[in-house]
Parts: C-alpha cells; structure tokens; sequence
C-alpha cells in the first residue's frame, strides 16, 4: 500500500456533488481535502467506492461536527471509536473538531460557545485527553465564531491558549473566524493572531462570511474569501510559518475554475512568505 503525503498547499472541503467531476479529474490547484466524517458514516454503496478512490488517491484531513466536546452530556464513545475506524480505514491523519458544542440533553442543531472560564478549561481539556486516548492520536480543536458569550470570566484568547496547554492538543487556526469574532466582539485580529501559540497549529481554515452591518459579521463559508481575510493569513503565515490551508465553501458553490482561482491565491502567498521566512532565518 502506497503512502499517501502529508498534508501541504491548499485544500478544499469535499461535498458529495463534487466526486463526478474529481474522480475524472482532480484540478491540479487542489493539493488535498477535508471532509466532515458523520456525512460519509452512514453510506456505502457506490457513494462509498468513489470516496475510497479519492482517499486511496489524495491526502485527506477530517473535520467533525458532532464530537460535542464542550458539551454537559458525557462522551459518545461508541462515536468516538466509529471515528477511529473511519480513519485508520481511509488512512486519514489529522482530525479536527470545533472548540463548541452542538449537544445538552439532545442535539441543538447548531455550535454553542463554551463559556470562557477557567472552569471549563479544566472541564473540556480532561474530554480532550479522553478523546485522544481513543483515538490513539491528538485531537485538533478549531476556535469558532460566536455571537455571545455567557458566562464569560477570561478572554476567549487565554480560554483558548490555557485548553491547548492543559489538554496537550493541537489548534486549527480558522482565520476568518477570528476576524468575524474580532469585528462582532471588538477585540485587535493581529493580537489575538500573534497570541495563538505556533508549535500548536496543524493547519489553517479561510472562508467567506457575510456582512450584516459594520459592526454585525456572519461566518457563512458561502462567499468568496475577503480582503481583510486574506490580510489576516498573511500575517498568519508571516507569524506562525506557512502550514496547509483549506478553503471552507459550503454553498453558493462556484464553478470548480473560480475556486481554484481563490486556492491558487492561498498558494501564492504561501509561496511568498515561505521565501521570506527563508531569507528572515
């Protein structure tokens, strides 16, 4: 069995309705991708055989929705180890989960904010260590965008910060999230990029989101990625070094030529900063 590479470049997230035209071609501006795996779980079939063709082809990374981990009800184990399988199965390395929760005495259908407590550090870091004793490999929590935070007792920076320390885990840096959360909740996105810890960061996440009002921002992933965005992964790259970066665009989906046009964007600025991380070391 071949080995598949490590994740590098740009990526983009796979929806169902993409794999005819993948499996007869993958544009060469896809350098891997990212799936949710509670939307591949339930299915086999020929919808199974096409998506094992494309693992058994490119590199992968997983990206859950329903792990919950920040939620009051106790761990889906039997979840957790369905997770476990599906990775080993697809020879897919990294899995990723949102720093929220989508459960409290049955599903919300929608990603919660944990409150940023000091209490809830010590909470979600002991399932975090839970989670990866399972899955014999480290979990990747992702911060989110919120609209409110309850509760609230310590920034979400240190909230964030203190949980990968205590948990021993890893970050997916959404940069647009932090943006989204820097204009909604009035806090400096450069600081707050610079305060994430590099030896932490998997990978990067860039997405479009949708402008309410000037002070009124909301994460969509269905547009097109914006300038401020792009200003922020370049001070991400800049600060915490060039990582791969994938493409979240979940709807209001373009012509395969227009996303490849944003992803080869994220290629060209990693390849700049690579150079000039290179000169600066």
């Amino acid at each position: 069995m071949s080995t598949l590479p490590k994740l590098s470049g740009a990526g983009l997230g796979l929806r169902r309705e993409m794999l005819p035209q993948l499996l007869a071609e993958k544009p060469a501006a896809i350098d891997f991708f990212e799936v949710a795996p509670e939307n591949w779980l339930p299915y086999g079939g020929k919808l199974a055989r096409d998506f094992q063709q494309l693992t058994e082809q490119h590199a992968f990374a997983c990206h859950g929705l329903s792990l919950s981990i920040g939620s009051p009800d106790p761990l889906d184990i039997d979840f957790i180890k369905q997770i476990k399988t599906f990775l080993k199965q697809h020879r897919i390395q990294l899995y990723s989960e949102h720093l929220s929760y989508c459960s409290a005495d049955g599903h919300l259908y929608d990603l919660m904010p944990i409150p940023f407590t000091e209490e809830a550090v010590n909470y979600v870091a002991q399932r975090v260590r839970t989670v990866q004793d399972i899955l014999e490999q480290p979990l990747i929590l992702e911060n989110v965008s919120y609209y409110a935070a309850p509760g609230q007792q310590i920034t979400e920076q240190d909230f964030i910060c203190q949980l990968l320390q205590q948990a021993d885990c890893q970050l997916l840096l959404d940069v647009n999230n932090i943006y989204v959360n820097a204009v909604n909740h009035g806090y400096d996105a450069s600081a707050f990029l610079k305060a994430m810890p590099s030896e932490r960061i998997a990978y990067y996440h860039v997405a479009g989101h949708y402008q309410q009002s000037s002070e009124l921002l909301i994460d969509t992933h269905g547009a097109a990625i914006a300038t401020p965005v792009w200003q922020l992964l370049a001070e991400a790259y800049q600060q915490h070094g060039v990582k791969p970066t994938l493409y979240e665009r979940d709807f209001n989906l373009p012509p395969f030529a227009e996303l490849c046009t944003e992803l080869q964007q994220i290629k060209q600025l990693q390849q700049r900063y690579r150079q000039s991380n290179s000169r600066q070391a």
